[in-house]
Protein backbone atom coordinates (compact mmCIF):
# COMPACT_ATOMS: atom_id res chain seq x y z
CA UNK A 1 0.00 0.00 0.00
CA UNK A 2 1.18 3.52 -0.73
CA UNK A 3 0.58 6.65 1.32
CA UNK A 4 -0.88 9.30 -0.96
CA UNK A 5 -2.02 12.90 -0.77
CA UNK A 6 -3.23 15.56 -3.18
CA UNK A 7 -0.94 18.46 -3.93
CA UNK A 8 -0.42 21.30 -6.39
CA UNK A 9 2.85 21.82 -8.25
CA UNK A 10 4.10 25.30 -7.26
CA UNK A 11 7.63 25.34 -8.70
CA UNK A 12 9.51 23.32 -11.28
CA UNK A 13 13.00 23.54 -12.72
CA UNK A 14 15.49 21.11 -14.22
CA UNK A 15 16.56 19.66 -10.88
CA UNK A 16 13.57 19.78 -8.56
CA UNK A 17 9.82 20.07 -8.26
CA UNK A 18 8.07 21.66 -5.28
CA UNK A 19 4.50 20.76 -4.41
CA UNK A 20 2.16 22.23 -1.83
CA UNK A 21 0.03 19.67 -0.03
CA UNK A 22 -3.65 20.52 0.10
CA UNK A 23 -6.39 19.51 2.50
CA UNK A 24 -6.50 16.27 4.46
CA UNK A 25 -3.72 13.80 4.14
CA UNK A 26 -3.72 10.10 4.70
CA UNK A 27 -3.33 6.81 2.97
CA UNK A 28 -5.30 5.81 -0.07
CA UNK A 29 -7.70 3.64 1.95
CA UNK A 30 -9.66 6.33 3.81
CA UNK A 31 -8.11 9.53 2.40
CA UNK A 32 -7.72 10.96 5.90
CA UNK A 33 -11.32 10.33 7.00
CA UNK A 34 -11.07 7.12 9.04
CA UNK A 35 -7.99 6.64 11.21
CA UNK A 36 -7.55 10.22 12.40
CA UNK A 37 -4.38 11.07 10.49
CA UNK A 38 -6.03 14.18 9.04
CA UNK A 39 -6.86 15.40 12.56
CA UNK A 40 -3.20 15.06 13.56
CA UNK A 41 -2.19 16.93 10.41
CA UNK A 42 -4.62 19.75 11.22
CA UNK A 43 -3.32 19.94 14.79
CA UNK A 44 0.36 20.28 13.92
CA UNK A 45 0.37 21.64 10.35
CA UNK A 46 -2.11 24.50 10.17
CA UNK A 47 -0.46 26.29 7.24
CA UNK A 48 0.31 24.85 3.80
CA UNK A 49 3.73 23.26 3.48
CA UNK A 50 5.87 22.77 0.42
CA UNK A 51 7.83 19.60 -0.28
CA UNK A 52 10.47 18.61 -2.82
CA UNK A 53 9.35 15.53 -4.76
CA UNK A 54 10.47 13.42 -7.69
CA UNK A 55 8.48 14.42 -10.79
CA UNK A 56 8.23 11.12 -12.71
CA UNK A 57 5.33 12.23 -14.92
CA UNK A 58 6.70 15.68 -15.82
CA UNK A 59 3.79 17.57 -14.24
CA UNK A 60 3.74 21.32 -14.79
CA UNK A 61 3.28 24.27 -12.44
CA UNK A 62 -0.37 24.54 -11.39
CA UNK A 63 -1.17 20.86 -12.00
CA UNK A 64 -3.09 19.09 -9.23
CA UNK A 65 -1.33 15.79 -8.60
CA UNK A 66 -1.25 12.74 -6.34
CA UNK A 67 2.01 12.45 -4.39
CA UNK A 68 2.94 8.95 -3.19
CA UNK A 69 5.49 7.57 -0.78
CA UNK A 70 6.36 3.95 -0.03
CA UNK A 71 4.47 2.69 3.03
CA UNK A 72 7.45 2.05 5.33
CA UNK A 73 9.46 5.10 4.28
CA UNK A 74 7.79 7.47 6.75
CA UNK A 75 8.47 5.23 9.75
CA UNK A 76 12.05 4.60 8.62
CA UNK A 77 12.60 8.32 8.20
CA UNK A 78 11.24 9.11 11.66
CA UNK A 79 13.42 6.41 13.20
CA UNK A 80 16.46 7.66 11.35
CA UNK A 81 16.06 11.33 12.21
CA UNK A 82 14.80 11.08 15.80
CA UNK A 83 15.48 7.66 17.28
CA UNK A 84 19.06 7.04 16.13
CA UNK A 85 20.47 10.35 17.51
CA UNK A 86 18.51 9.91 20.75
CA UNK A 87 19.86 6.39 21.32
CA UNK A 88 23.42 7.50 20.56
CA UNK A 89 23.01 10.49 22.88
CA UNK A 90 22.09 8.21 25.81
CA UNK A 91 24.85 5.76 24.89
CA UNK A 92 27.41 8.58 24.77
CA UNK A 93 26.26 9.94 28.13
CA UNK A 94 26.41 6.57 29.84
CA UNK A 95 29.80 5.67 28.34
CA UNK A 96 31.49 9.00 29.09
CA UNK A 97 29.82 9.34 32.49
CA UNK A 98 30.81 5.78 33.43
CA UNK A 99 34.50 6.37 32.73
CA UNK A 100 34.85 9.07 35.36
CA UNK A 101 32.24 8.92 38.10
CA UNK A 102 31.13 12.08 39.80
CA UNK A 103 31.79 14.38 36.85
CA UNK A 104 28.56 15.29 35.12
CA UNK A 105 30.46 17.37 32.60
CA UNK A 106 31.85 14.22 31.00
CA UNK A 107 28.37 12.73 30.76
CA UNK A 108 27.08 15.92 29.14
CA UNK A 109 29.99 15.97 26.69
CA UNK A 110 29.39 12.30 25.87
CA UNK A 111 25.68 13.00 25.31
CA UNK A 112 26.48 15.89 22.99
CA UNK A 113 29.03 13.82 21.07
CA UNK A 114 26.57 10.94 20.71
CA UNK A 115 23.87 13.31 19.47
CA UNK A 116 26.15 14.87 16.87
CA UNK A 117 27.38 11.46 15.67
CA UNK A 118 23.74 10.32 15.45
CA UNK A 119 22.80 13.25 13.23
CA UNK A 120 25.84 12.73 11.00
CA UNK A 121 25.01 9.03 10.56
CA UNK A 122 21.34 9.87 9.90
CA UNK A 123 22.34 12.39 7.23
CA UNK A 124 24.68 9.86 5.58
CA UNK A 125 22.05 7.10 5.63
CA UNK A 126 19.32 9.40 4.29
CA UNK A 127 21.43 10.18 1.24
CA UNK A 128 21.83 6.46 0.57
CA UNK A 129 18.06 5.96 0.70
CA UNK A 130 17.12 8.69 -1.79
CA UNK A 131 14.99 6.17 -3.69
CA UNK A 132 12.48 6.39 -0.81
CA UNK A 133 11.71 10.03 -1.70
CA UNK A 134 8.06 11.00 -2.32
CA UNK A 135 7.13 11.19 -5.99
CA UNK A 136 4.33 12.43 -8.21
CA UNK A 137 2.41 9.30 -9.15
CA UNK A 138 -0.30 10.76 -11.39
CA UNK A 139 -2.45 13.78 -12.13
CA UNK A 140 -5.48 14.17 -9.86
CA UNK A 141 -8.79 13.40 -11.54
CA UNK A 142 -12.11 13.69 -9.71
Amino acid sequence: MMLETRAIVVHKDNNSTLVEASGASGCSVCEGKGCGSSKVTQLFCNKPRQFKVDNRINAGVGDEVIVSVVEGAVLRGISLVYLLPLVLMFAGASLAGGWIEGHDGYAAAGALAGLVVGFVIAKWLSRREARQQPYIARLFQE
